[in-house]
């Protein structure tokens, strides 16, 4: 019974350790992107996204894109963004990870919906949604 016990606390504290390092290794790759973001530097973006990773949002009806094609096209070298940049939450279930991440401005937030895959044992953003919420101006 004991050792059937201490196997037990082993592999426990091995997939919490997994864990734990999987999700290190998640919010370090969506900080890739935030960094890359605020600091207008796309080689630091670019390191978060697969290189077919897609990007879908609504403006002016559905839109789909490749997001490293987008960022390359938008981004321009420049003074830091004035924003505020937060993981709300991650989620990781084997090889297949979610992460929420709101980007404040000071008059809107971009709420990023980002799902990423260890791949080669790196993990990378695949896809990409997001939404635009306009702050009150009260």
């Amino acid at each position: 019974m004991k050792q059937c016990l201490s196997l037990f606390l082993v592999l426990a504290i091995t997939v919490v350790s997994a864990q734990e390092s999987d999700r290190k290794l998640v919010e370090k790759t969506v900080n890739y992107y935030l960094e890359g973001g605020t600091n207008n530097d796309f080689e630091t973006l670019k390191k978060a996204f697969h290189k077919t990773a897609t990007m879908k949002y609504i403006r002016e009806g559905y839109q789909e894109v490749n997001a490293i094609d987008f960022f390359e096209k938008i981004m321009k070298p420049g003074p830091k963004q004035n924003r505020k940049t937060k993981i709300a939450t991650i989620d990781i279930s084997g090889h297949a990870a979610h992460a929420r991440l709101e980007i404040e401005y000071p008059t809107f937030t971009f709420i990023d919906y980002m799902n990423l895959l260890k791949i080669d044992g790196e993990w990378k953003i695949v896809s990409k949604i997001f939404y635009k919420k306009l702050h009150d101006n009260k």
